[in-house]
């Protein structure tokens, strides 16, 4: 093909094209092809324009380290950076020991705690490069060589610097997480959103811009965990606090206060909106899009609170913070002569500003608007002018922020320091961009660093290959440091000039012509005179003068300073005060012997300026770094708009030429670029090699001869001692070589298989031929026959067709004769029919138009009379209006009189209808009485009218009737009048008299207010009383005539009501008032009976004899009250109102609750006819004696009914005869007296009153427990509603939880809670059962009391013979044996030590499996048999804590923890099986179930050795995969299993410098055997322990999980093992382990099903990747990998030669698109650390105890069998 080359482009800084003639030394002109196949001649001259650099050849593109590609130049950098970046998404790349990272603008998942783990403890070639890749090698390094280490992160704001510092820190946080539980890593990852709140700004090319650089060490104890962090700062950018450019904010923090301003706790700042504040809207836009910056400040005090700060001097920095805001607000107003200046001493911001600093405010009023100025003789206050006076406040706002900065790191640091002893330390160093005078010094600087580090790194590679090293020249920036900090450099001079007294920045700028005019990198601009360039490494930068000698002063006024210093806050007064040994204190912190000097501090008088700082601070940063190993981090900024994926070609280029990525390139490409190891060169060229050459056993003389061979100028290459080195191009010149190889190959095989494709098909053809003309002979020969025996049937056919065809001829032709003779007739006879059809339809038609005719003559006739009709009866109507018009003139007067009068005789009407009620309700006697006449014989008048009236408008009579009219109802007005006024007089008598009565009332009132009070409140109490005596005896009554009922109706069973369940109203209330209702519901009652019927209604004799009891005491009581009543009249003229009202509302209660009474009996009778009536005994004897009873119910109710009548009578006459009385209040007492006749006894009342109170108390006590009761009763369904909602909302969880899982999950999750709940109800019972055992306990102890004495008395009585006993002893020894071992309670830590704590797996390797756990049950069954409950729960714990002990003591031995996971499940199911519980005794022999515990359920111990068995379990996964971990990826990636298919392509730096040695048997000398081999051993181990198989499926499941886990992030993190011959080995490979699994019958235990995403994986590196087709193939293929998964290994493919091609851009968006409906976890990698859930099946032993052998071996003599 054609040589392909790079051309310079203005647009795209670098452009693609072929050459397309071939190019002589000489010729002016190169003849190219652009890509987009545009012919262009491209002029070559050897100065101006030099030949094009070549491309790399494809295989080439997309390399992880730059310094793998051939050619090493600009363009080839940029584009492998862009294609990486825009293609794949990458978006970090290696440059020889430079890590560059682009900021994508976009959220990546690339930084979870699995990548982390993926990186932790892998080589830094092997992985995809990475931030934590970087962090994971300083780590390393710092390990191994136990030296210090450095990460430099440098590049242009908005490159992402400080989120690189960020991912960092966080790596050495989780890999180097402290030992003990002080949270270290957390409070130095809790530092960040502080520095970011106060030192981080919005800038135009980032929204969150470090505006100060800052170098944080993180420090690491002996064992390399984290111990403490210190933070370094420098060069704050305290500008920005006083002035913001457009579209750019101040500090975060400011506007993180104003936003929360509205908080209680930030009330008294003061603050409003940040636009209302000078300092925080110069920049117009006070918000970031995204930023919410009222949660920030909840981060940011989270993080101080983390820190250790405490809370009230959190509230003083931001009182700080607020009263700056405030400071910036305060108006300084001009004086006239604009000499001097003042303050509003009512300004708010000052007063602000005074208060929230504690400080006079007077004091700072004058002070901000006075400067002092001392001279030799004296001193004296000067006025400074506005500007000066506004320029002096913000340079006190500066100070005040940046000394609060300055506290703030400190105490950051304080937090941060460990007290413990440092043993090394990681430092992230990062500064911020090329944006400053002091930062551009401090990058050229670390430029200077950074070039001779590389320089160090090139001279030591070669020195240890043991290659001739020859001088490089490198581009070295000591003159432009020299030019800066020198003698007489720029940072002299402007320190001279300052402290010159008038010294000016033009002064300093024409010094700097002066000196400098002559330095290379020293420039004056033509058009300017106060500013000058300076030619950094980077790029020329132009510096403005103006503003240098201000801030290199960085003057603050000391009057200022001083008030700030006498603040009455403690805080504040401290951070003015000056540190005097602050240098020696910044020195201490750094662990780096400087050899330099540190300067002397200067006296207080000659204050070091700015630039001095920061040149003694950039000095020791500078001796810390070299005293360190550096890892660089340059980060570019691919676009200047902030979009995601988005390069620029110009801007990057820029920043790679700044940051030193290309330098390095040329320092790498001047000397031998490409290396490659022996064995890698012969792998990948050996296709190069003869024959003869493969015969010499020495790979390294082989290399060298092949070498010598095709190259042929020496010095192309070098041999070093393991590596062979090459120029550059070269590697390019074996890979054209390699190619062209394999394409003769390809050739060959081509020819070759093209010709015996050609032989074949020849053969094919033949045969066809051959067999193709027998059959075709065969076929014309019949078809010969066919044509014969079809030429002799046709002409039959034409015999018969002619024939045929004739006789149709002529039937056609007769046919057609007889069709035209029809037809004619036919027509002729039509039309005769027509004829005879017009003349009948013109008779029709005459006929019509002749009655049409007549009818409109007869229509117009009729017309004509109708008019003449109306005519004439319009005249006559007319006159007949006439005269009613006449007739009505006189009559219309009349009606309207008549209409008004009856209107006025309505109102007359009304208006004695009110007239006759108001006279009704006035009882005066003699007037009332005149009103009544008045208005009947008005009534009766107005009904003569009316009549009159009637006769009037019958009559229609004349005017003179209708004056007579008027003058009656002038008198009858007259008369309305006269009642009126007479009404009016009446009434103000009466309201006269009233007012009297009132009046004299009112002065009775308080005579006898206190007399009746002491009166009122026995009467209460009195009535209480009476009403519950009352009530016991109606309840007594009541019950003697239940019983009266009972005799009665002994032959009607049914419902009896209780006498308790009747509610008694009386003694609800002292005083019932009596109700209509009463009476009804007698009436309601005997309209029930009516209602039910007189068969249905079987009527009860007594109850009715009971109701006309009460109604004559009812009777009794309205004679009484008459009585009284009577008395009460002749009394009346001496009696006052309140009295009478009180004794009658007495007798009122008593009449009442005898109406109550008869109301409960009524309804007492209402519920016994219904119980009857239910009954259905209609008898026939009963109706008279109902029908007598319903008659006399009628007339009782009646007579209710009347003195009902009677006492509402009575109360209205009391009523009214109280409003009318005028006597004194001695007559009171009198009647008093006379009403309660009875003389009151002190002693009597006082008992009685006494009485009351006992059983008032009584009850309440009783109403009390009652209470106490219901409280109780609530409380406990309050509590067990909680419980209740508890468990409500555990299962709610569970069920959640459950729903998230996979189905099988959800079996075994289910399975596992069932389990649990089981357990816990078990446990519960077993307390129950506790409790019984207790008692149990008791009663067999006095049980055995008895027995041995009984035994005594036994052996008392067996002592005259002993020969009997020795019998028994003797048959004792030969019982059988019950499987049973006895120790005595001294041996058990004999038998534990000897089972647990001193057995290895070995000792009974050939025994049982599991006798450990067989012997410790027999032991308990023993302790059980004899009830000896001790001994049963020693042993168990004793037991379980051996066990404890020596899984700790072996944590990394799996045989051991194999061994124990297998005897403590082993017990579990012995437990289980023995237990006596019919579920678990299933599958038991009759001889099993006898030995059956018999007193003792272990349930509790059951659940203890499960949780043990599962904390093994754990155990003996975490033991497994550490030991199959570190074999993984070398087993299952990296070893060829299928020899010589893997291809080894040119490597880059990382791979050549890596830090982990290879050279001993490293990783790499793990093969897949080796690994099937591991977990073989596992399975054999767990099988010859008698492991359930269960567990060991479930073991090797979690295995195989682990050993997909790993390989598939590793695949996912590594782009030289994405390519079609990694996939084919990876497949190979999970064959292996799928045969495997299938041949220990394991296949099924759900493994295989665990290593379906990494089958997939190769597969999908294997399968074709170009059309929409294989797309499609592709997303059915790969249903265990995420859409992420399958993009990332897309994008990471890789062909190892020239023949395969890349997978696009175009198909990888294809496939996205096709899987976006997936609802796939964010997360790239596999979780390792996922644990399936484990189950413990119960699996009963077929092994029976009594035939047990126990090997001597086992040294268990003190055990004797039961």
């Amino acid at each position: 093909g054609f040589t392909r080359v790079w051309i310079p482009d203005p647009d795209e800084v670098w452009k693609a094209a072929e050459i397309t003639k071939d190019y002589k030394e000489g010729d002016p002109i190169l003849h190219l092809k652009l890509e987009d196949e545009t012919p262009l001649e491209y002029p070559i001259s050897p100065k101006n324009n030099p030949l094009p650099f070549l491309r790399n050849p494809d295989i080439l593109v997309g390399e992880n380290d730059l310094t793998a590609l051939s050619y090493l130049h600009e363009p080839a950098v940029l584009h492998n950076l862009k294609v990486r970046f825009l293609e794949s998404n990458h978006i970090y790349t290696y440059c020889g020991i430079v890590l560059v990272a682009i900021n994508p603008y976009e959220q990546l998942q690339i930084y979870g705690e699995e990548v982390i783990n993926a990186y932790t403890g892998q080589n830094m070639g092997d992985m995809d490069p990475h931030i934590f890749a970087v962090a994971e090698e300083a780590y390393k390094q710092m390990a191994r060589d136990e030296r210090n280490q450095s990460i430099i992160v440098s590049g242009e704001s908005g490159a992402g610097k400080t989120v690189s510092a960020k991912y960092a820190m966080r790596f050495f946080a989780t890999v180097g997480g402290s030992a003990n539980d002080t949270n270290v890593e957390e409070k130095v990852l809790a530092s960040s959103p502080i520095m970011e709140a106060i030192g981080n700004a919005k800038t135009t090319r980032n929204d969150n811009s470090s505006r100060f650089g800052k170098y944080i060490q993180i420090c690491f104890s002996r064992h390399y965990h984290i111990i403490g962090a210190n933070m370094r700062t420098y060069l704050l950018e305290k500008s920005r606090v006083v002035f913001q450019a457009e579209d750019e904010r101040n500090y975060h923090i400011f506007y993180q206060l104003c936003a929360s301003s509205s908080l209680p706790e930030f009330k008294d700042l003061g603050l409003t909106s940040a636009e209302d504040f000078t300092y925080t809207s110069l920049g117009e836009n006070i918000f970031i899009e995204g930023v919410n910056d009222a949660e920030d400040l909840i981060k940011t005090r989270e993080a101080f609170t983390l820190l250790g700060i405490k809370d009230n001097n959190q509230s003083s920095i931001f009182k700080i913070i607020a009263s700056i805001l405030h400071l910036g607000n305060v108006e300084i107003c001009s004086e006239r002569d604009g000499e001097s200046c003042h303050i509003s001493g009512n300004d708010p911001h000052l007063k602000h500003f005074c208060r929230l600093l504690g400080v006079e405010l007077q004091q700072m009023e004058h002070w901000l608007c006075h400067r002092k100025l001392v001279t030799a003789s004296e001193t004296y206050v000067k006025n400074m002018s506005c500007k000066q006076a506004a320029n002096a406040r913000d340079a006190l706002a500066k100070h005040i922020y940046a000394r609060m900065f300055d506290w703030i790191v400190e105490h950051i640091n304080v937090a941060l320091h460990t007290s413990s002893k440092q043993h090394s330390f990681i430092g992230v160093l990062d500064i911020y961009g090329f944006e400053q005078f002091c930062i551009n010094y401090a990058n050229e600087k670390l430029q200077q660093q950074f070039n001779s580090h590389v320089f160090k790194l090139e001279q030591e590679e070669y020195m240890k290959e043991q290659i001739p090293w020859t001088l490089i020249d490198f581009y070295d920036n000591q003159p432009c440091i020299d030019l800066i900090e020198a003698k007489l450099g720029i940072l002299d001079l402007l320190d001279e000039e300052c402290k010159v007294p008038k010294g000016t920045d033009q002064n300093w700028a024409q010094k700097l012509y002066k000196q400098h005019s002559s330095s290379a990198h020293f420039q004056k601009p033509r058009m300017s005179n106060t500013s000058f360039i300076i030619i950094h490494f980077a790029d020329k930068v132009e510096y403005q003068c103006e503003g240098f000698l201000e801030k290199n002063r960085d003057t603050v006024y000391e009057e200022q300073i001083n008030i700030l210093k006498a603040s009455q806050f403690q805080l504040v007064a401290d951070l003015f005060h000056e540190k005097e040994d602050g240098p020696a204190q910044k020195s201490s912190r750094v662990n780096v012997r400087s050899a330099k000097s540190v300067p002397k501090a200067p006296n207080k008088e000659h204050r070091k300026t700015v630039g001095h700082q920061f040149r003694n601070s950039l000095h020791l940063l500078m001796e810390t770094l070299n005293a360190t190993t550096p890892h660089y981090v340059r980060c570019i900024k691919p676009n200047d708009y902030k979009e995601a994926f988005s390069f620029d070609s110009r801007r990057a280029v820029q920043q790679l030429r700044a940051c030193g990525v290309l330098e390095t390139i040329r320092i790498s490409a001047a000397g031998y670029p490409s290396r490659w190891t022996y064995p890698d060169f012969f792998n990948r060229y050996r296709v190069l090699m003869k024959k003869s050459d493969m015969t010499v056993a020495d790979k390294k003389l082989v290399c060298k001869n092949l070498l010598e061979t095709l190259i042929k100028e020496p010095d192309m290459f070098q041999f070093g001692k393991t590596k062979i080195f090459f120029r550059a191009g070269q590697v390019a010149y074996l890979e054209k070589l390699r190619a062209d190889k394999f394409r003769a190959a390809c050739i060959k095989i081509q020819k070759t298989v093209r010709g015996w494709l050609q032989r074949v098909r020849y053969r094919k053809i033949r045969k066809s031929a051959i067999t193709i003309q027998r059959y075709g002979r065969g076929y014309l020969a019949r078809r010969y026959a066919e044509y014969l025996r079809l030429t002799r049937a046709a002409i039959i056919c034409q015999k018969q067709y002619r024939m045929v065809r004739d006789r149709r001829a002529y039937l056609r032709v007769r046919q057609a004769v007889i069709t035209i003779q029809a037809y004619t007739r036919g027509m002729y006879t039509r039309r005769i029919y027509w004829e005879f059809l017009l003349h009948h339809k013109a008779m029709i038609i005459q006929k019509t138009v002749r009655g049409w005719l007549q009818r409109k003559k007869f229509r117009r006739a009729r017309d004509a009379a109708i008019i003449i009709q109306c005519a004439f009866r319009r005249m006559r109507a007319k006159r007949q209006l006439k005269q009613l018009k006449i007739e009505a003139r006189s009559a219309e007067h009349l009606k309207k009189l008549n209409t008004g009068m009856e209107n006025k005789i309505v109102q007359l009407q009304r208006k004695m209808d009110e007239q006759v009620k108001s006279h009704i309700q006035l009882t005066y006697g003699s007037q009332t009485e005149q009103l009544l006449l008045a208005n009947t014989t008005l009534g009766t008048e107005v009904n003569k009218l009316q009549k009159e009236l009637e006769h009037v408008r019958s009559q229609q009579g004349d005017g003179n009737q209708i004056t007579s009219l008027q003058d009656e109802l002038e008198r009858l007005r007259a008369e309305l009048r006269e009642a009126y006024a007479q009404r009016k007089r009446l009434e103000e008598e009466h309201n006269s008299e009233k007012l009297g009565l009132t009046v004299e009332s009112d002065k009775t009132d308080d005579q006898s207010i206190k007399e009746a009070s002491l009166q009122s409140e026995l009467d209460d109490e009195r009535q209480r009383y009476q009403n519950l005596l009352k009530e016991f005896s109606r309840l007594e009554q009541r019950y003697e005539n239940l019983k009266e009922e009972v005799s009665l109706t002994k032959f009607h069973p049914g419902h009896r009501r209780n006498p308790s369940n009747q509610s008694s109203l009386e003694s609800d209330s002292n005083y019932p008032s009596v109700s209509t209702s009463e009476v009804g519901d007698t009436e309601d009652s005997i309209q029930l009976v009516e209602e039910m019927g007189v068969e249905k209604a079987a009527m009860d004799i007594s109850l009715f004899m009971k109701l006309q009891k009460r109604v004559r005491e009812l009777e009794q009581e309205r004679k009484r009250l008459q009585m009284n009543v009577d008395k009460m009249e002749e009394l009346l003229d001496i009696a006052v109102h309140e009295c009478l009202v009180f004794s009658v509302s007495l007798q009122r209660q008593e009449l009442e609750t005898e109406n109550k009474k008869l109301k409960n009996d009524l309804n007492e009778l209402r519920k016994t006819i219904a119980e009857r009536a239910s009954q259905n005994s209609s008898s026939n004897e009963l109706q008279d004696s109902y029908n007598l009873l319903l008659s006399q119910l009628k007339s009782a109710n009646e007579e209710l009914d009347a003195r009902k009548e009677e006492v509402l009578i009575l109360r209205t006459q009391i009523v009214s005869t109280a409003q009318q009385q005028e006597k004194n209040g001695h007559i009171v007492r009198t009647l008093c007296s006379v009403i309660f006749k009875e003389p009151i006894d002190k002693e009597e009342a006082v008992k009685a009153y006494h009485g009351l109170c006992e059983s008032k108390k009584l009850l309440e006590a009783q109403l009390q427990s009652q209470s106490r009761q219901h409280k109780d009763e609530l409380e406990a369904l309050h509590t067990q509603i909680e419980l209740l909602k508890g468990d409500i909302e555990k299962k709610q969880e569970i069920l959640n939880y459950t729903m998230s899982l996979s189905p099988e999950a959800q079996v075994e999750y289910s399975i596992q809670q069932e389990i649990t709940r089981l357990t816990n109800d078990n446990l519960d019972l077993k307390e129950l059962v506790e409790k019984l055992e207790k008692n149990e306990r008791k009663l067999k102890k006095q049980l055995r009391i008895y027995m041995k004495k009984v035994q005594e008395l036994e052996a008392q009585v067996s002592k005259a013979k002993p020969e009997l006993s020795r019998q028994v002893t003797v048959q004792r020894k030969e019982k059988e044996f019950e499987g049973m071992l006895e120790y005595c309670k001294e041996d058990e830590a004999l038998l534990v030590k000897t089972l647990i704590t001193g057995k290895t797996p070995s000792t009974v390797s050939a025994t049982v499996p599991c006798l450990p756990a067989y012997i410790l049950f027999m032991c308990i069954r023993h302790a059980d048999y004899i009830n000896d409950d001790q001994k049963v729960e020693a042993l168990l714990t004793s037991t379980i804590n051996a066990i404890k002990k020596v899984l700790k003591k072996n944590n990394d031995d799996f045989e051991m923890t194999s061994f124990w996971l297998a005897n403590t499940s082993r017990l579990l199911h012995c437990l289980k099986q023995y237990s006596g519980d019919e579920v678990f005794m299933t599958q038991n022999t009759p001889k099993q179930n006898e030995h059956c515990l018999k007193n003792f359920d272990l349930a509790e111990y059951r659940q203890v050795l499960s949780d043990l068995s599962i904390q093994i379990y754990q155990q003996l996964i975490k033991v497994a995969e550490g030991i199959i971990q570190p074999m993984i990826v070398s087993a299952m990636l990296e070893s060829e299993s299928i020899p010589s298919l893997a291809g080894v392509k040119p490597m880059g730096y990382r791979n050549r410098s890596s830090s982990m040695d290879n050279d001993g048997s490293g990783p790499s000398s793990y093969t897949l055997q080796a690994l099937i081999r591991q977990v073989g051993q596992f399975h054999g181990i767990m099988c010859d322990h008698g492991l359930d198989p269960e567990i060991i499926g479930q073991v090797v499941r979690q295995l195989f999980h682990c050993i997909n886990a790993i390989t598939l992030n590793n695949l996912l993190l590594r782009k030289d093992v994405c390519s079609w011959s990694t996939g084919m080995q990876l497949r190979y490979n999970t064959s292996q382990m799928e045969e495997w699994l299938r041949g220990n019958n394991l296949y099924h235990s759900k493994a295989a099903a665990t290593l379906e995403p990494i089958i997939q994986a190769a597969q999908l590196l294997q399968v074709k990747k170009k059309t929409s087709q294989d797309a499609e193939a592709i997303c059915s293929l790969c249903t265990a990998l995420t859409t992420q998964q399958i993009v990332k290994i897309l994008n990471l493919y890789t062909p190892l030669n020239e023949f395969e091609e890349r997978v696009t851009v175009s198909f990888i968006r294809n496939i996205q698109n096709r899987l976006q409906d997936r609802n796939d976890p964010p997360q790239l990698l596999v979780d390792t650390k996922q644990t399936f859930p484990v189950l413990f099946p119960y699996t009963p032993s077929a092994l029976s105890l009594e035939t047990l052998h126990i090997p001597a071996s086992l040294s268990l003599d003190f055990l004797s069998r039961v």
